[in-house]
């Protein structure tokens, strides 16, 4: 009787659970003030929009002529890693997705190329007025935890025989240049899907096509991909609960592995790989002081891909200290939208996939609900 109440109960939960996280991982960019993504299900649009007086928002059209990801059947292969090197270089250029982990755009240059030129960049405008409020787009502490993801991601790639370049400019004419004076047969990035991004990438593909550059974008951001939605983009719901109930069968991709060693950066005498900028570099001020002039308050969270994976598998622990009414009766309270186990900054800035996430979650939660029932 207890396994299979423990049996019951678990599966129902992960249920749950998994509704949950499409819904907090899939609208974290919105909640680290970026726009979230298409199919994070629906979230709240800018009052002044288009997209707000019209119940059916306009998506932009995706640049799948050029993406590896237009082949729907290629993203459930048994080793996405399938294919063999060319004596090529290629750029993986990082944006929202300053991690090692599910990246899939990580995993394609690295398998097809024989060198790899990972590149992120410090976009100005984004630490610039914004047009409407004439207010910072970014803030000193959120340009600090942005720095603290990046450097961690610096590390990471250092570890497996790779590294990052940094530049501070447009990716439009950064990654480009880099681009041209490597000798790049393709740039490699993860899909966004908010104006002044999709924008960005029109630029860059048209300016990497006139130097027979090919641009390959991939979708990585969602906790489901967009290829796997049972509608189209532009009927996109505009409830949750509709947009939960499409997706109730819809299966979330297999969790993609780091990779233990990456394709190393060119022999190029003249490749500077930069260093990391300061809040000062990037326009900012520094840390605000504290009251009655104390020292600058320290950030209470720091970024990076180690920090966000070290918190969700201390998630175990925290489950076995639990009441179980806590996480029997309002789970989506206990998987991420209680403040003290928020991880929108690192969803946000892809420090964490939302399918690792699920997939941690669903693992501990299982292993938790079997425990207490088989203990009692």
């Amino acid at each position: 009787m207890a396994s299979s109440s423990s049996s019951s109960c678990c599966e129902s939960s992960c249920e749950a659970l998994s509704v949950a996280l499409s819904s907090v991982a899939l609208n974290s960019k919105s909640a680290f003030g970026k726009t979230a993504t298409a199919a994070g299900g629906a979230a709240s649009p800018d009052p002044s929009s288009s997209a707000h007086r019209d119940p059916k928002p306009h998506f932009p059209q995706f640049l799948s002529p050029t993406s590896p990801s237009n082949d729907h059947n290629s993203h459930h292969p048994t080793n996405p890693l399938n294919g063999s090197s060319s004596n090529t270089t290629s750029l993986i250029w990082f944006r929202n997705d300053l991690r090692i982990h599910d990246n899939e755009a990580l995993f394609r240059a690295n398998t097809d190329s024989a060198f790899l030129i990972p590149i992120y960049c410090f976009d100005p405008r984004d630490f610039g007025k914004s047009a409407s409020m004439g207010v910072d787009k970014t803030g000193p502490y959120r340009a600090l935890f942005l720095i603290e993801c990046v450097a961690n991601l610096r590390e990471n790639l250092r570890q497996r025989g790779s590294d990052l370049v940094l530049r501070i400019g447009k990716p439009e004419e950064e990654v480009v240049g880099m681009a041209k004076g490597a000798g790049a047969s393709s740039v490699y990035a993860h899909q966004e899907v908010s104006h002044e991004e999709f924008e960005m990438e029109k630029t860059v593909q048209e300016s990497l096509g006139k130097l027979g550059v090919e641009a390959k974008f991939v979708w990585g951001s969602t906790l489901f991909h967009r290829d796997d939605l049972p509608f189209q983009l532009e009927d996109m719901p505009s409830s949750y609960c509709t947009f939960r109930t499409k997706l109730r069968n819809v299966q979330v991709r297999p969790v993609l592995e780091a990779p233990k060693e990456l394709k190393s950066l060119p022999s190029l005498s003249t490749l500077d790989v930069g260093a990391l900028p300061t809040l000062q570099d990037l326009g900012l001020p520094s840390l605000p002081d504290g009251q009655d002039g104390d020292a600058a308050k320290e950030p209470t969270i720091h970024g990076g891909e180690t920090e966000a994976l070290r918190i969700i598998i201390s998630i175990d622990a925290l489950l076995m200290n639990s009441k179980d009414k806590e996480v029997h009766h309002d789970v989506g309270t206990s998987f991420g939208i209680n403040p003290a186990w928020n991880v929108s900054p690192w969803l946000a800035t892809g420090c964490l996939s939302p399918r690792r996430m699920l997939h941690e979650l669903t693992e501990k939660y299982s292993r938790f609900v079997t425990r207490k029932y088989v203990s009692q």
